[in-house]
């Protein structure tokens, strides 16, 4: 083969080997599929542990409105729109149950969802306390454009939590507080930043932690 030929050889390849990228399928990462859609969509899956809350929040106001019921299906997690239908399951014995989202919480650092009384006892938790679960969304009457923030402080006196609001405000352009009801507690909350997507608030969590503070994400 003479170097004309040669040539023309591989810019034949490379034509062919372009045109075949072209109809071939595109991967993106597990995190970029989810938060192309709306975050929280049917489906959507996430394991960790479970815990419940009872009688001594019977009857007290939810972060919904809702008036607690300890007998109902209802659960709170810190991000799941409110509204959101869930089902749990529990790892250890395959038990299931199907919950409303109408409450935040839990703040124990490694839980992801608090059940009621109800629900714990269905999964078989109301004795044990806490149990490996993964929760499935499969439905709920929520919205698809809520914001997120990172919570950095909950206070029962508001000057506290301006006190952390002026302080953290000389780094950050978007805190605010927020008077909060919390399983019937009233609470002074310090947020910072407004967040698209919960991949978008990584900088910012990044650069509080190496200010000290513990941060989560929330709905904003």
């Amino acid at each position: 083969m003479n170097f004309g030929k040669s040539i023309f050889f591989i810019f034949l390849l490379f034509i062919l080997s372009g045109c075949v990228g072209g109809f071939a399928p595109s991967y993106v990462p597990q995190h970029r599929r989810i938060y192309k859609q709306p975050y929280f969509y049917n489906g959507y899956e996430q394991k960790g542990i479970a815990s419940w809350y009872g009688a001594d929040f019977d009857g007290k106001p939810t972060a919904s409105g809702e008036i607690y019921d300890m007998y109902a299906h209802t659960a709170a997690h810190k991000t799941l729109p409110l509204g959101t239908i869930v089902k749990v399951t529990n790892l250890n014995n395959g038990k299931s149950t199907v919950v409303k989202i109408n409450d935040r919480g839990p703040f124990v650092k490694g839980r992801i969802i608090d059940l009621s009384y109800s629900a714990a006892r269905d999964i078989g938790i109301d004795k044990t306390g806490t149990a490996p679960v993964i929760l499935r969304v499969v439905g709920g009457n929520y919205k698809t454009s809520e914001l997120f923030t990172l919570q950095v402080g909950a206070f029962r006196f508001k000057s506290n939590a301006n006190r952390l609001k002026k302080r953290l405000s000389a780094s950050f352009s978007s805190v605010s507080v927020k008077r909060i009801y919390q399983s019937g507690m009233l609470l002074y909350k310090v947020f910072v930043g407004s967040f698209d997507t919960p991949v978008q608030s990584s900088a910012t969590k990044k650069i509080l932690a190496d200010m000290g503070f513990f941060s989560f994400l929330t709905v904003k």
